[in-house]
């Protein structure tokens, strides 16, 4: 006897119409549903289960952004994030830049995504990342997650395979500091960030922020090797590779991406050694933050003695430089969103420096900024009403 077979397509249109029969079902028995921002989509392969799939909401980006940057940590602990939300709410600031995978390479929140599972490095620090997401939506503050890529020192450990190496091929790199990174030509470490990156859109962050896209710097250069770099291609070439499919795996998320630059590549046009090229990394992002700490600028820096002590000059000239080099490549510089400093190094940093760094940002002809300050305290006295 023979039997007719029916298609998945059959099949699937089929358990949708049980599902709707069965809501109805409970309707017509007097239960209610509220309506609660979910769609419910049946489970294949699994009898009468229904799985929810919730609906994501973000906020569109605003036109002049002026952010902050939170830790994890201190998104973790309410009584202390709590002050950094006032500080949006009763200050010119509409944005907050929080840690989704922070330097040590732990993510911040639990994620069900297979890879970031296999690695184990997600921990239920901020338990209520979602619920803090939607409170800062219902402020109307826009959240901008931070993910640093390629400094990783837990993946690095726990996958050497991935790692950047010493010239034995076999012993992980370090830096000064002690620091591992995970190679920047791994196609592994691409999926992973990807991966990372698409899990923290759909709990509501608005916008995804990568930092440390670079070659690894400040260590012993004559002792490294990357096993999985192409050695016929230059550093700027490797890091555009990593740009591109970054993009392409971000894609259909439709919501911005943002990258974190050295505040020299805004105004040197070899790659610092590091791979970072403005021109090279602006096509594949929606914003550029270059990180125009004075501080962080070489002595003698432009014929400044202490270019801390300059916060104007210093990044004018910058910002002038990346304006000028972004509309010569046909692109907006208003993609620029420097990052600005909040702390202390070469020079005190009180209201009146902070101002004046904000003053060169508006006079280089942009609008938009962000304050870095790694304790996160801010000065709030340098910030309008």
């Amino acid at each position: 006897m023979a039997y007719k077979t029916r298609t998945k397509k059959h099949l699937t249109k089929k358990r949708f119409i049980t599902a709707a029969f069965v809501a109805a079902f409970f309707v017509f028995l007097g239960f209610s549903f509220p309506y609660s921002g979910i769609v419910f989509e049946y489970l294949p392969g699994v009898a009468g289960v229904l799985q929810e799939k919730e609906t994501v909401h973000h906020i569109k980006t605003p036109n002049e952004v002026r952010g902050i940057y939170m830790t994890s940590w201190v998104a973790s602990t309410d009584s202390i994030r709590r002050g950094l939300v006032k500080i949006a709410e009763d200050t010119e600031i509409n944005s907050i830049v929080i840690d989704i995978k922070d330097y040590t390479g732990k993510v911040a929140f639990l994620m069900k995504n297979q890879k970031v599972k296999e690695a184990g490095s997600s921990e239920d620090r901020v338990k209520d990342m979602k619920k803090f997401l939607e409170e800062l939506h219902s402020k109307n503050i826009y959240v901008i997650g931070r993910i640093a890529v390629f400094q990783d020192p837990y993946l690095a450990k726990a996958r050497p395979d991935l790692a950047v190496k010493r010239k034995d091929g076999v012993t992980n790199w370090k830096d000064y500091r002690g620091m591992m990174w995970l190679d920047p030509c791994s196609k592994e470490v691409w999926e992973y960030t990807i991966a990372v990156a698409r899990e923290a859109e759909s709990v509501g962050f608005d916008e995804l922020n990568f930092d440390y896209i670079r070659f690894p710097s400040d260590g012993n250069m004559k002792d490294i090797k990357y096993l999985h770099c192409d050695p016929a291609l230059t550093k700027p070439d490797l890091l555009e590779n990593f740009f591109y499919n970054l993009k392409k795996g971000l894609n259909d998320l439709k919501i911005p991406i943002s990258a974190d630059l050295f505040g020299m590549v805004a105004t040197n046009f070899d790659d610092l050694n590091i791979g970072q090229v403005l021109e090279r990394a602006e096509p594949y992002f929606d914003y550029i933050s270059p990180m125009v700490y004075p501080s962080h600028y070489p002595k003698d820096y432009n014929g400044f003695p202490n270019p801390a002590a300059k916060p104007y000059e210093v990044i004018k000239i910058s910002l002038d430089s990346a304006v000028a080099r972004l509309l010569a490549a046909s692109s907006s510089p208003f993609k620029l969103r420097p990052w600005l400093q909040d702390f202390d190094l070469g020079a005190n940093y009180d209201a009146a420096m902070i101002r004046k760094e904000k003053q060169a940002v508006y006079d280089a002809g942009l609008n938009s900024w962000l304050m870095w300050s790694p304790s996160n305290k801010y000065t709030v006295e340098a910030l309008d009403k």
